[in-house]
């Protein structure tokens, strides 16, 4: 047995059938075999003679073949063919049934209406429909075109029975029959498209092998290719393919009665497409289901009868209708290749962005010249289907056109959105230009141009529209230009941000480092006198934009807010650890180290230092709780000042700076630093009143006159000791060497005050990196116990055992 291994896939756009049979079918699941043991199996009239539905298809389904609770586990076939082609004797054998076939002697219809039966061993139910071209209807051939609609309709697989002799033929090939079923199915079954298929097998018996399968299947594919070619489309499926709905298989018998041995093994070699999912021409596959449950077919069944008797579209055609609807649509088809092959030169340029030149003229010339080819030889034929077909190819035409129509709407769409971009972005670079101004203009040269280009390619006798394409444009714009506001504005509230930042960080960290009562007096002086001069620049560039007074309220509300939120950062990054101890420390040094001449202090034996130190050290204690809260008074108008919170800004929460802890962390800090000042008084005067025991000098001459001589008869020894040891012995007859010190420590102290000042300035560039520059910024000082009056600091040094020293 010859066979074509693949379901065909029939290609609407080529002059010549393709070849079809390289498409892979998927896979699916095997019947199971039904309990059906009896020799000869239960069968059902389905339909009669008289096209009437049986009643008794559900109690078959029920009880005789068992397949009441199969659900979707079955399957449905039929065979149609011309009346004598032996298809009982076909399904019989391929199936195990018991339908009536043919006396050889009477050569008679044997198979009246339609019958129903179940096949041995298999979920599946045959249908037997009653032959074509029998001379028992005569002329009457309503019932085979109902009966074979019937069968497209309730099957998953149709099986097309046919002689080899008759392929190529239109009635023995049964192809006036498709057409019929393939119009009316489109009208019956059209929304359809895609989701539901059947598979249309056809077996061509008695094959002797002198043509070829591939040749006798290439010849059904393009009678059928050009029938669905010519059919008259529902509306809105002018476009389908006949793959949307119908797959096809070929497949060949060889003769049964010349080659008995070859037909019954090409009969068992077809029975696997029907038996055995594995089989790579498994018929029953997924996409051809019906999706309806076996206990609701009778149902169904009995629905898709009625529709179809009671459709009076199934009407046959006249003569000369059917002859007029063949020769307008050949007619057609000829016109519409020249018209398609001279529209192609416009889908290059388009489907790359392009605009072409005098699109509209073209198309309209175009199909002008297919029109007047179409009326010159399909006006000689019926009136109304002239009428009916030139409306077709009208509407087909205009459908081809409408793809370039919307495609050059696209570009000229897209062009006018990068030409207002261009002109804005050129147009804002201008000095003086206002943003509202610049987008008016740009947004009617745009769509002046748009309207030109689309009117232009607007055809006569269509009703393509641009008008949503036109609204789609002015959205567009109207979002980019919304959008481009939004990145000016934003721009322009950087660069402010940038001007409050400036305005505000260096006066606020020269009045937080002069602490004092007014302190909090002079930094919200500063904030509202930078606030102002940013609304200004604010209402000044803001009316460019063409904004509402409430967008401008809202704008300087959040300036307002935004230069807040920069005070406070400064001043959270003036009052860290590191920063409040060397605000504490300078204000210290002021009181202790200096005298109120601004002069350094040298400490005497007899000098009071406990007094200076506690008055110094409690002065400046005090300043901590300065920076626990910002005081929001305004020296100026006498009112506190405040700002109206929001979602993300808690402005009580923002006045908020040292906490309890900290200004209690700070302190402790501070105590243990001013210590080491007060113990460096301490050193420097009884440095400077130390005096060395007599029987020492004895000692060093006695000991040293070796290294004495060494020195004064070596030159360069020599000099390095009159330049070290002079001023040292000088310093000290002269009693200044506590005054080197002093001035030492100071130098010291200079040097860490200009690497603290290093340290802030880079606080200020990294905020950042705070914490991190903070931790190795912060001086850790030595913790020196200091006894007070009352006697004994917790670790035990005694300030009068010092006392004692410089006595």
């Amino acid at each position: 047995m010859d066979v074509v291994p693949d379901i065909d896939h029939l290609s609407p756009h080529h002059d010549t059938v393709p070849d079809v049979m390289d498409a892979p079918i998927p896979t699916g699941k095997a019947s199971a075999p039904a309990d059906t043991k009896s020799a000869h199996l239960p069968r059902l009239h389905l339909i009669d003679e008289q096209q009437k539905f049986s009643q008794e298809l559900s109690t078959y389904i029920n009880e005789k073949w068992t397949l009441k609770d199969a659900g979707f586990n079955y399957n449905v076939a039929a065979v149609f063919g011309s009346q004598s082609t032996g298809k009982s004797t076909l399904l019989n054998r391929l199936f195990g049934t018991s339908f009536d076939v043919m006396n050889e002697t009477a050569r008679q219809q044997t198979t009246k209406g339609i019958w129903m039966s179940q096949g041995k061993d298999m979920k599946v139910l045959i249908m037997d429909v009653e032959g074509t071209d029998g001379r028992e209807r005569g002329e009457d051939q309503d019932f085979e075109r109902k009966s074979a609609l019937f069968s497209v309709a309730t099957s998953e697989v149709l099986i097309v029975n046919l002689w080899e002799h008759q392929v190529g033929l239109y009635n023995g090939a049964n192809m006036g029959l498709l057409k019929t079923v393939f119009e009316v199915n489109l009208q019956l079954f059209g929304g359809n498209r895609g989701k539901e298929k059947t598979l249309l097998l056809f077996v061509i018996r008695d094959h002797v092998g002198a043509t070829p399968l591939i040749n006798l299947s290439n010849t059904l594919r393009a009678d059928l290719e050009r029938i669905w070619h010519g059919l008259s489309k529902p509306e809105g499926l002018e476009d389908c393919q006949i793959t949307d709905y119908f797959d096809f298989m070929f497949t060949t018998l060889a003769h049964k009665l010349l080659q008995p041995d070859k037909f019954n093994s090409d009969v068992d070699q077809l029975r696997l497409r029907f038996t055995e999912a594995s089989d790579p021409n498994y018929v029953f596959q997924p996409q051809y289901s019906k999706r309806v449950p076996a206990d609701g077919l009778h149902i169904y069944a009995g629905g898709i009868w009625d529709k179809i008797m009671t459709n009076k579209d199934l009407d046959l055609p006249t003569q000369q209708e059917l002859l007029a609807q063949y020769r307008c649509d050949e007619i057609a088809n000829s016109a519409f290749i020249v018209f398609q092959e001279k529209i192609k030169e416009f889908r290059q340029p388009i489907e790359s962005g392009s605009i072409v030149e005098d699109l509209g003229p073209k198309m309209k010339d175009i199909r002008g010249v297919a029109m007047k080819s179409f009326d010159k030889d399909a006006s000689r034929y019926h009136a109304d289907v002239y009428q009916r077909k030139r409306s077709e190819v009208l509407t087909k035409a205009n459908t081809m056109l409408e793809a370039y129509f919307l495609g050059q709407l696209k570009n000229l769409h897209k062009k006018a959105v990068n030409s207002f971009s261009a002109n804005l972005q050129q147009a804002l670079r201008q000095e003086g230009a206002e943003f509202s101004v610049v987008v008016a203009a740009s947004k009617k040269d745009v769509m002046d141009s748009f309207l030109e280009g689309a009117k232009a390619i607007t055809l006569e006798e269509t009703e393509w529209s641009y008008e949503e394409e036109l609204y789609q444009l002015e959205q567009g714009l109207r979002e980019f230009a919304t959008a481009q506001r939004e990145k000016e504005l934003n721009k322009m509230l950087t660069s402010l941000e940038k001007h409050l930042r400036k305005e505000l960080d260096e006066p606020v960290g020269l009045a937080l480092n002069n602490p004092g009562p007014g302190m909090w007096g002079r930094v919200i002086v500063i904030y509202q006198r930078t606030v102002e001069d940013g609304e200004v620049l604010l209402h000044k560039r803001a009316r460019t934009f063409d904004l509402t007074e409430q967008e401008q309220a809202e704008l300087v509300v959040n300036l307002r807010r935004q230069a807040w939120v920069l005070l406070t950062k400064k001043v959270q990054e003036e009052s860290v650890d590191g920063m409040m101890l060397l605000k504490l420390r300078n204000r210290f040094e002021e009181k202790f180290r200096y005298d109120e001449h601004g002069l350094p202090r040298v400490w005497k034996p007899d000098d009071d230092i406990d007094t200076p130190f506690r008055k110094a050290r409690d002065e400046t204690v005090e300043l901590v709780p300065l920076f626990a809260k910002i005081n929001t008074l305004d020296p100026v108008k006498g009112e506190n000042f405040e700002l109206e919170p929001a979602e993300d800004f808690d402005f009580d929460q923002s006045l908020k700076v040292l906490s309890e802890t900290r200004q209690q962390e700070i302190t402790t800090k501070f105590k243990r630093e001013s210590d080491a000042f007060y113990l460096e008084a301490k050193r420097s005067v009884v440095a400077t009143q130390a005096k060395v025991p007599y029987w020492v000098g004895v000692a060093l001459i006695i000991l040293g006159w070796n290294e004495f001589l060494a020195v004064i008869t070596n030159p360069l020894y020599l000099m390095v000791v009159a330049m070290v040891g002079v001023p040292m012995v000088a310093m000290w007859y002269l009693d200044m060497l506590g005054l080197v010190e002093t001035i030492a420590w100071k130098a010291y102290d200079q040097g860490y005050k200009f690497a603290m000042e290093k340290l802030r300035e880079t606080m200020e560039k990294s905020r950042e990196g705070l914490d991190k520059t903070q931790h190795q910024g912060q001086r850790q000082p030595q913790e020196y116990p200091v006894r007070t009056h009352a006697g004994k600091d917790e670790g035990g040094i005694e300030l009068s055992s010092l006392d004692k020293k410089t006595q």
